[in-house]
C-alpha cells in the first residue's frame, strides 16, 4: 500500500510538472512494476497492456461513437437543436442561455462527448447571446457546463468504459444515465434563472427568438431520430451496444448528407479528428492500464476495502469520502484518465458496502449508481479550476474571453451540480428506477 501511495504522489508531481498524464501513468506504472517484481516482468505487462488495448473489440465503440458526434457536428443539426431550443424558452429572460443548455443536452445525447459539444455549440450559441446583449460570463457558463452532459446521456463513451473496466451491462449503465441528466438539465434552467435574477445585468429583458429554418426542423427530427435508433435498438435487442455504435455511425452519414451540409473536405476532418481524439484517448487508457496494473500488484484496493471492513466504517461516509476525493481530483486530472485511474481503485470498495436501502441489496445495482455517481462527479470536473477542460476547449474557440469570466460564468452550474450529486447519493433511485 505504500508504495502505491508513493505512486500516486509522482504521479500528481509529473502532472503539475506538465508531463502528458498518459506518459505519466505509463512511467509510474512501469517504474513501480519493475521494482516490485523486476524489469523483464514490467516489460512483459507493458507490452501486454498495449497489445490487448489495442486489440479489444469492446473498445471499438470509443472511435464509432467519436466518429458519430463529429460527423453530426459538421451537419448543421447543433444549429436546428439551439434554434428548436429558443423557441421553448425565448419568451423568458436568459432564454438565449436556457436554449444553449437544452440544446447542449439534446446534442451531447447523440455526440456522447462534451469536449465536442462545447466545441461545437460554441460557434453557435456565441454569436447569437452577444447579438442580443448577453455577457460573455453567463454565455460561456451556459455553453461550457452545457457541454458537461455529453457524457452523462447516452450514449456515453465515459459509461462505455466504465462497463468495460468493471465488465457491468453498458445497456443498463445507458439507462441509468438518463434520469440523472434530465435533472442535470432541470437545475442547469434554473440555475440560468437564479443567475439573471441575482445579476439582471446578465442577459437582457427578452430576447428575440432566433429564426428556424426547415434544416433546423430537419435538425431536430434527425436528432431525436438518432437517438431513439439507438436506445431502441439496444434495448429492443436489434443490435448490441457495440454495434449500436457502428449503426449510429452510419446513420449519423445519412443524416448529415440527407441534409446538405456535408461536404468530402468536411467528411475528411471528421475522419482526421476522430483518428487524432481516438489516438488521445487509447494512449490514456494503456497508461491506465499500466499503472493500475501495478496499483492493483502492490495491493492498494484490498488494502483500502480491508481497512473499510476493519473499521465497520458506515457505508453512506465511506461514498461521501469517495465523492470528495473525486471532486478534489477534478481540479488536476481531466476526466477520462481519472476514472480510468480511480475505478479500479474505488471499484472494489464499493462491491464490499452493505447498504440498509432496498434498492442497493443488488451488488448490480450498487455497481450501476456507483457509475452514474463517478460520471457525474467527473462532469464537475469539467468546469472546476484550475484545469476544467470544457472552459479550455472553450477558451480556445472563444479566445478574446479571459478564462476567469467563463469560471465566473459557471459558478451557477457548478452548484447546481452539487445539488444534483447530493441527490444522486442520497436518492439512488434516480438512478435505479429505470433499470429496475
Amino acid at each position: 500500500m505504500t508504495a502505491s501511495l508513493i505512486a500516486f504522489a509522482l504521479l500528481l508531481g509529473l502532472a503539475f510538472l506538465r508531463v502528458p498524464i498518459a506518459f505519466a501513468m505509463a512511467l509510474t506504472g512501469a517504474a513501480g512494476f519493475a521494482l516490485l517484481r523486476g524489469p523483464e516482468a514490467a516489460g512483459a505487462m507493458v507490452g501486454n497492456a498495449v497489445f490487448e488495448t489495442g486489440l479489444s473489440y469492446s473498445l471499438s465503440v470509443v472511435p464509432l461513437f467519436i466518429f458519430m458526434g463529429n460527423v453530426l457536428a459538421a451537419s448543421g443539426i447543433a444549429h436546428g437543436l439551439f434554434s428548436g431550443a429558443d423557441r421553448l424558452f425565448g419568451r423568458f429572460r436568459g432564454g438565449l442561455a436556457m436554449a444553449t443548455v437544452l440544446s447542449c443536452g439534446g446534442f451531447s445525447a447523440v455526440c456522447g462527448s462534451s469536449l465536442a459539444t462545447a466545441a461545437t455549440m460554441s460557434k453557435v450559441a456565441m454569436p447569437s447571446m452577444r447579438r442580443f446583449g448577453y455577457h460573455d460570463s453567463l454565455s460561456t457558463g451556459a455553453i461550457a457546463a452545457g457541454g458537461t452532459l455529453g457524457i452523462l446521456i447516452p450514449p456515453s463513451v465515459i459509461l462505455i468504459i466504465y462497463g468495460i473496466l468493471t465488465e457491468s451491462d453498458i445497456g443498463k449503465l445507458f439507462v441509468a444515465g438518463l434520469l440523472p441528466g434530465v435533472l442535470g438539465i432541470a437545475l442547469y434552467l434554473l440555475a440560468v434563472l437564479v443567475a439573471v435574477r441575482m445579476n439582471p445585468k446578465l442577459a437582457p429583458p427578452v430576447s428575440e427568438t432566433v429564426p428556424m429554418s426547415r434544416r433546423d426542423t430537419m435538425g431536430v427530427l434527425g436528432t431525436l431520430g438518432l437517438f431513439v435508433f439507438i436506445m431502441a435498438g439496444i434495448y429492443g435487442g436489434f443490435f448490441t451496444p457495440i454495434e449500436a455504435a457502428g449503426m449510429g455511425a452510419g446513420a449519423s452519414l445519412l443524416i448529415a448528407f440527407g441534409m446538405g451540409q456535408m461536404s468530402l473536405a468536411a467528411l475528411g476532418r471528421a475522419f482526421a479528428d476522430t483518428a487524432s481524439a481516438t489516438a488521445m484517448i487509447f494512449a490514456i487508457i494503456i497508461g491506465a492500464e499500466i499503472f493500475g496494473n501495478f496499483v492493483s500488484f502492490a495491493g492498494l484496493p484490498d488494502a483500502i476495502a480491508d481497512l473499510v471492513y476493519d473499521l465497520d466504517i458506515n457505508p453512506w461516509l465511506v461514498m461521501l469520502v469517495i465523492v470528495a476525493i473525486y471532486l478534489a481530483l477534478g481540479t488536476v486530472f481531466e476526466s477520462l484518465s481519472m476514472i480510468l485511474l480511480t475505478v479500479p481503485v474505488f471499484y472494489p470498495v464499493v462491491e464490499y458496502l452493505q447498504f440498509a436501502s432496498p434498492i442497493l441489496r443488488d451488488p448490480e445495482h450498487v455497481v450501476i449508481w456507483f457509475a452514474i455517481i463517478v460520471v457525474v462527479a467527473t462532469e464537475i470536473s469539467l468546469i472546476t479550476p484550475p484545469v476544467g477542460m470544457n472552459v479550455f476547449v472553450l477558451r480556445s474557440v472563444v479566445q478574446d474571453v479571459k478564462l476567469g469570466t467563463i469560471f465566473r460564468g459557471v459558478f451557477w452550474f457548478w452548484v447546481a451540480d452539487i445539488l444534483r450529486i447530493a441527490l444522486i447519493v442520497g436518492v439512488p433511485s434516480l438512478s435505479l428506477w429505470l433499470v429496475g
